[in-house]
């Protein structure tokens, strides 16, 4: 699959408004395509059917692991366990998103008007958190999230909002990502493509790979990116920082 090319989605010609969305704090402004409501979902028919059946057995998963993650997290960092955070879903919603703590609990404050994210070297990771990071286990909560079907198993990455907005306004495909529900792994997760980053050359090849998620998704591919995060797991190479 030849990514330089781009995708139908990120060719399409269109006109942008601007649309404002409330999150729990503050509001955001997002760039919207004029037609991004015409665009029909392209998820194929039994997607939420194999979230809830592969989400019932990692939920069994999340609840004999919790004891185990949450002494840990207690051990090394205080604070609460999980940590909930707005993020960006399926047509630009916001919603909480869950994740096991991984920093310290600590305020950090923009710089230049640019967004807060999580960079390799981070002092407000602990011990224990850079080990839930690198082994994805600092996702696992996020089961709740689809089980409640606000995300799926596979899709684009709900980034948070302030980064949203930020790309948004970088990118004039940015939005497509948005006609699918966010997954806890992605296309473009499976490829090596996490942490955050402000890098516009990085996050143009995420988005690549997002967009084409959103036109080729099926059943095959959401197992095969399932498949290549797990294996990411197991060899610890999840790029996650």
């Amino acid at each position: 699959m030849n990514v330089a090319t781009g995708t139908v989605l990120k060719q399409r010609v269109f006109r942008e408004k601007v649309e404002t969305r409330r999150s729990a704090k503050d509001v955001v402004t997002y760039v919207k395509p004029n037609d991004f409501e015409s665009i029909p979902e392209t998820s194929y028919s039994i997607k939420r059917a194999m979230d809830l059946l592969i989400g019932a057995v990692a939920l069994l998963g999340f609840v004999l692991l919790f004891p185990l993650i949450a002494f840990g997290i207690k051990l090394t960092s205080k604070g609460p366990i999980l940590f909930k955070q707005p993020r960006t879903g399926k047509n630009g919603n916001i919603f909480f998103c869950y994740k096991f703590r991984t920093m310290h609990v600590v305020q950090k404050n923009t710089k230049n008007g640019l967004p807060v994210v999580t960079q390799k070297g981070d002092n407000r990771i602990f011990s224990f958190g850079q080990f839930l990071r690198k082994t994805n286990l600092d996702e696992l909560p996020q089961i709740l999230n689809v089980i409640k079907g606000e995300m799926s198993l596979v899709g684009p990455r709900p980034y948070p909002v302030d980064e949203c907005a930020y790309w948004n306004q970088k990118f004039d495909d940015h939005f497509f990502r948005y006609i699918l529900k966010p997954g806890i792994t992605g296309f473009a997760q499976a490829q090596g493509y996490r942490g955050g980053t402000l890098d516009e050359e990085l996050m143009r090849k995420r988005l690549d790979f997002d967009l084409i998620y959103v036109e080729k998704n099926s059943i095959q591919f959401d197992l095969k990116i399932i498949y290549k995060t797990v294996k990411r797991m197991i060899v610890s190479d999840t790029n996650g920082h």
